[in-house]
């Protein structure tokens, strides 16, 4: 029998004897421990995105992260340190917060102790599992054992933070200027799986979903509020640790998730796998309610969701004008790339003359809201240049007086308001000031007038001017994505012709607002999008998800230092915020640009940053603090990838960053 599978397992100190050259003596394994000799791989039950369950073979024994590099090549899912493993959540969970569901003496004594696990609010014995797949419809997926590739002609690992990673106390330190533009990875290419040299009914499901199980949506949580959606983010492991380590045992479920929305490189040509999935948890995220939008966005989600599911039972061209689209929209990229490297701005090609400073101007309807009263808008002559903001009385008085108002965009929150039926195109403003986040709404009179300033203000926000050559594309997406909500007279599609069960389309709020309209005004929003393709149709529906106001957003309950009142701290790819916990409003935003440092105090729990204006210590309440570190670390990481093909992951840089080891 061939044992070079099995390791040593030591249940009392949670750990695996993986390292064979060093002594039992040397791991302190004394004569009366108990060690096991077990398989490192192990069956899992895995749910996709899509809500389906495979049961796999994982690598118990290694990290995480690594176990989801090994386990999304096998399925084919390109770029997989975006993705990670979290455990199955009850309804109960979402009521309380970590730390006081640890508190609980009945707790603790349920769990016995304690494992360095960063979910220990979970029993560490496994459930009633099952051997056998809960997605009956398919036979199981067994992912055959994955030899580790032998890193010869990788690059080899420099990093700058080697000398400048001393602790400060007992304070962890990663420095994100230090380590800023020293990471390239190159995903897996994912062309040849064992996907493909198994049986040949799952070699192509996975790029299209089977109905949902009544079990399986059963489970699906429904976060009632702002809080229990930040007591969702609970339960990711840390990428770290094995699985093992952290309560996991075989046949147990485990959920594959999208953890980091930093979605690069998206290819209708190579990414079938890939963009279904992303699409499927999309769109569970809005039937759940996990992410809001209006009324609106949601008929056009849904119309979306009928013409995926229309051209997923006919057979579809083999070349699709979205990957025609798409592999245009990679020459413009690096025809883009390559003027910036040539002339080192990013200059817009419609601009004749180089020196030219673009400018937007017009009549817009201004309000700044105060604290307890909301005045009338004023009709003012707004201009944008340079990232700055000016407001005055009329356009006359820009040529000769100084302006009412100014202030800088870069930074600043930019939300949308907009309500088709109503006529309201309104951008609110949330700019940083020093006591906070100032607000200021315009309101805009139409669509174009709508998406050129909204486009204007979404570029100014990353440092971008209106010379940069994304502004016109972005222009056009906001009205695209504003044409997908129009209703259309009449339905294409007879409302007879075609069953929809509303539950399945959009979340219970709509179904019980809208109640015998909805069938009808789906179809009415189908007319939009009948001409789609399937993979055209899925990514129009991932690019509408992707310009929700809370997109991205992953949210923990903390407490601010010193303060009696918990907050909320938004994380996404691009900044860090403060916010309010019963409503959400914005309180500070940082982008991760002017975060200095990011400390760990892994003895009491407190994280510290260090930005240009002071320091923001905080505890995590609602999860364990190295989650919070690991998105952080990981956003940053993910920040720092490049199109360029020789480069390799690196998943030392990875943990070097979010494993918070000095």
């Amino acid at each position: 029998m061939d044992w070079s599978d099995h390791a040593l397992w030591w249940s009392q100190r949670n750990s695996w004897l993986t390292r064979t050259r060093s002594t039992l003596d040397q791991y302190g394994v004394q004569a009366d421990s108990l060690l096991e000799f077990t398989p490192m791989h192990k069956t899992l039950r895995v749910q996709l995105p899509d809500l389906r369950y495979l049961d796999c073979r994982v690598d118990f024994s290694i990290k995480t992260f690594n176990a989801v590099l090994h386990l999304c090549k096998e399925l084919g899912i390109r770029h997989p340190e975006e993705l990670s493993f979290c455990k199955p959540l009850e309804p109960h969970h979402l009521k309380h917060n970590l730390k006081d569901l640890l508190a609980k003496k009945s707790h603790r004594e349920h769990n016995g102790s304690l494992p360095a696990d960063t979910n220990t609010f979970i029993a560490n014995g496994s459930p009633a599992g099952s051997q056998g797949s809960l997605d009956k419809s398919y036979p199981p997926f067994m992912c055959a054992p994955i030899t580790p590739m032998k890193h010869s002609s990788s690059t080899p690992f420099s990093s700058p933070l080697n000398n400048n990673n001393g602790t400060l106390g007992s304070w962890h330190k990663k420095s994100y200027s230090e380590i800023n533009g020293s990471y390239s990875p190159v995903s897996w290419n994912g062309n040849v799986s064992t996907l493909e040299m198994l049986n040949g009914s799952l070699d192509s499901s996975l790029a299209s979903s089977p109905n949902c199980t009544p079990e399986a949506r059963s489970k699906l949580l429904k976060p009632k509020n702002i809080v229990e959606r930040a007591r969702l983010n609970v339960a990711w492991l840390d990428s770290s640790l094995s699985i093992y380590e952290q309560g996991v045992k075989e046949f147990d479920t485990l959920r594959l998730r999208f953890k980091f929305y930093s979605i690069y490189d998206l290819n209708a040509k190579t990414d079938a796998v890939r963009i279904n999935q992303l699409y499927e948890q999309a769109k569970w995220q809005l039937l759940s309610e996990e992410i809001d939008c209006t009324e609106e966005e949601a008929l056009m989600f849904a119309a979306l969701q009928v013409q995926i599911n229309l051209q997923s039972g006919i057979p579809q061209p083999l070349t699709d004008t979205s990957s025609v689209n798409l592999a245009d929209d990679d020459i413009d990229a690096a025809l883009t790339d390559l003027q910036v490297t040539l002339e080192g701005s990013h200059i817009s090609y419609a601009s004749p003359d180089i020196m030219h400073v673009p400018e937007l101007f017009d009549y817009l309807k201004c309000l700044k809201p105060k604290r307890f009263t909301m005045k009338a808008y004023k009709r003012l002559w707004v201009t944008c240049r340079e990232l700055q903001l000016r407001f005055y009385k009329s356009k006359e008085d820009a040529q000769h007086s100084s302006p009412l108002n100014e202030f800088s965009l870069r930074g600043c929150e930019v939300t949308p308001d907009v309500n088709l039926a109503q006529g309201k195109f309104v951008i609110k403003l949330e700019v940083p000031a020093a006591d906070g986040m100032s607000e200021m709404f315009l309101r805009c009179e139409n669509e174009e007038q709508y998406a050129s300033w909204m486009a204007a203000c979404r570029l100014a926000s990353k440092g971008r001017t209106l010379a940069d050559s994304s502004y016109e594309a972005e222009r056009k997406s906001i009205l695209s994505f504003l044409t997908m909500q129009k209703p259309a007279p009449t339905p294409i599609i007879s409302p007879d012709s075609l069953k929809i069960c509303p539950e399945d389309y959009v979340s219970n709020r709509y179904v019980k607002k809208l109640k015998s309209k909805l069938s009808q005004r789906i179809l009415e929003a189908h007319a939009n999008v009948k001409d789609l393709g399937l993979t055209e149709a899925k990514l129009s529906y991932i690019r509408a998800w992707q310009s929700l106001p809370d997109y991205g957003l992953t949210l923990f309950i903390i407490k601010h230092m010193g303060h009696k009142k918990e907050e909320l701290l938004g994380v996404t790819p691009n900044r860090l915020m403060r916010m309010e916990l019963s409503s959400g409003d914005h309180i500070k935003t940082w982008r991760y640009n002017t975060v200095i440092a990011w400390n760990v105090n892994w003895e009491v729990k407190h994280m510290m940053l260090q930005l240009d204006d002071g320091n923001f210590i905080f505890a995590c309440h609602s999860a364990d603090c190295k989650v919070v570190h690991e998105f952080i670390g990981g956003y940053i990481f993910l920040s720092m990838r490049s199109k360029d093909a020789n480069q390799s992951l690196n998943e030392e840089m990875f943990h070097k960053l979010t494993g918070g080891w000095a």
